[in-house]
């Protein structure tokens, strides 16, 4: 979403069987996973919401990826020669990626991101904002983890710099003592987050029902994601997540917000100026 104004100051119960039905074993009786292995190290799960929105199927797609087999690249339109916007599928067609998602927000010229964003060899924007979360990676030093989402209300900055050459800093959406730090109420629209779980395991998060911010939040906290941390990247039509694994190819676009996102029911993906990557090792 091209950043107009701070975005932050703003299951099936069985009918009565007529019937004795057999006792069921205890794996019989568990719930099938949520999760599709794609390939090792990397799943995608189709969360039910347990709150749902007033619009769409209250489905929440998650990309659950382990660093270790995977890692990450920031890919920026202002360090290509053509400065050229494209959507998820592109960057990760042009760029042999196994997915990616919007890298953040970002301002009017339609390239530079709304707070720090920089990696190896290019600086999109220099600038660290007030808000709280950066995503680190491209780790410097051996021994560091190969994703650190820093959390400047806990975590030193200035410390952890030093250790990581690729930086994207966005709003925070739950803190490291695991609140929901979005203020409630407010406009609804589709989200695009990034967040880590207690494994240190790396989350791309796509909401295409409208959810408030914190109301997204909410949910993500109650599903057993063991969500350690996580932020916000983009909200409205420009939310998008793409997947390319196992013989699997998903395309997820954000639908229609309210009135802070223009036009009718989205159904296609948006150029987007920036994209956080993942590739295999």
């Amino acid at each position: 979403m091209r950043f107009r104004k701070p975005l932050f100051a703003v299951l099936l119960v069985g009918a009565a069987a007529a019937v004795v039905l057999p006792v069921r074993s205890a794996r019989q009786r568990q719930v099938a996973s949520p999760w599709e292995r794609l390939e090792t190290g990397l799943e995608l799960g189709v969360l039910q919401a347990p709150h749902r929105s007033g619009q769409g199927d209250a489905k929440i797609h998650v990309l659950r990826i382990d660093p270790h087999r995977f890692a990450l690249r920031l890919l920026n339109a202002s360090a290509q020669g053509q400065r050229q916007a494209l959507t998820a599928r592109e960057w990760s067609r042009r760029h042999g990626l196994v997915a990616a998602i919007n890298a953040s927000m970002y301002v009017q010229d339609g390239l530079t991101s709304v707070g720090l964003m920089r990696t190896r060899g290019h600086v999109n924007n220099p600038r660290l904002t007030r808000d709280k979360a950066v995503l680190a990676f491209d780790p410097r030093s051996p021994g560091m983890p190969p994703v650190k989402l820093i959390d400047r209300g806990c975590d030193d900055f200035d410390a952890w710099k030093t250790h990581y050459d690729t930086f994207v800093q966005s709003i925070r959406m739950v803190s490291c003592r695991g609140e929901n730090v979005w203020a409630q109420g407010g406009e609804e629209w589709s989200i695009a987050a990034v967040g880590v779980d207690r494994r240190g395991r790396l989350l791309f998060i796509h909401s295409r029902s409208p959810y408030t911010p914190h109301d997204l939040i909410e949910n993500l906290l109650s599903l057993p994601l063991g969500l350690a941390g996580a932020m916000y990247v983009e909200g409205g039509p420009e939310a998008q997540l793409y997947v390319r694994g196992g013989g699997r190819e998903v395309e997820l676009v954000g639908s229609r917000g309210t009135s802070l996102f223009d036009g009718g029911e989205n159904q296609s993906a948006w150029p987007v100026p920036n994209v956080i990557g993942v590739v295999r090792r």
